[in-house]
């Protein structure tokens, strides 16, 4: 288990929390290994009703280390990120998110596949993968349009348009907005709210809600093979080079 990512259980809820600070928690494939295999646990465990992300320092996550996906691309199945990615669409315990400050790539795309989303008053999501010469991932390419609608999608994935909170809680991608000292206590209040409830009924109701996890997974096989054709392509490595060097990339 890396010391990137903290786990711990308390009032029936698991807490996992970014924890590469000095990287704005940017995720390795460590991270995102130890984050599959605590909620693949907590998924078969009884004693676990809810599962909360956080974040420590002042960065929800700045999504994918582009150094460590260019030196060890995730080409297959088994790759801790998709392990990650397919816990998130079979999770039957619900997901609640506390975001602090960015949230980048699947820093964005993840939260559709919580249940609840708070974000502080200082959170910005951004999913600029068309930037960085790469795809959305998550199946967010379906879950995003179906909740916010097309043109407003396309502005997020093709543009890289950045959301603050408030408008965020406006388009539907968030629950609630909290100033900043106030954020951790209203999502860990809404976890343990949950983990009191009747656990068979609140998983159905998730389930029905969610709606059909093929579709949501064909979409995410979809979407992982063409973002691993990005991953070898002149294009991403264009792309890390000028991230890398601090200028705009040139793709010809």
């Amino acid at each position: 288990m890396t010391s990137d990512i903290l786990t711990s259980v308390e009032n029936r809820v698991l807490t996992i929390t970014f924890n590469r600070t000095d990287k704005k928690n940017a995720i390795t494939a460590a991270m995102y290994a130890a984050m599959a295999d605590a909620m693949a646990d907590a998924n078969d465990n009884d004693a676990i009703r809810a599962i909360m992300f956080t974040a420590n320092g002042d960065a929800f996550t700045a999504g994918n280390d582009l150094i460590d996906f260019r030196d060890n691309p995730p080409l297959t199945d088994d790759a801790p990120v998709s392990r990650f990615l397919r816990e998130l669409v079979v999770a039957k315990k619900p997901l609640i998110a506390a975001v602090n400050g960015i949230a980048v790539g699947v820093g964005f795309t993840m939260l559709l596949h919580c249940d609840i989303v708070y974000l502080s008053e200082a959170a910005q999501l951004q999913a600029p993968f068309v930037d960085l010469a790469l795809v959305p991932e998550a199946a967010s390419s379906l879950l995003l349009p179906a909740r916010i609608g097309h043109a407003q999608a396309a502005e997020i994935f093709m543009l890289g348009k950045r959301v603050n909170a408030e408008d965020a809680k406006t388009i539907g991608v968030a629950s609630d907005v909290f100033a900043p000292d106030a954020l951790l206590v209203a999502a860990t209040k809404a976890a343990v709210a949950l983990s009191k409830k009747a656990p068979a009924a609140l998983q159905a109701t998730k389930r029905l809600m969610r709606g059909d996890k093929d579709v949501i997974s064909a979409r995410m096989v979809e979407e992982s093979k063409l973002f691993g054709q990005q991953l070898l392509s002149p294009e991403l490595g264009e792309a890390v080079m000028a991230f890398m060097q601090k200028r705009e990339p040139n793709f010809g």
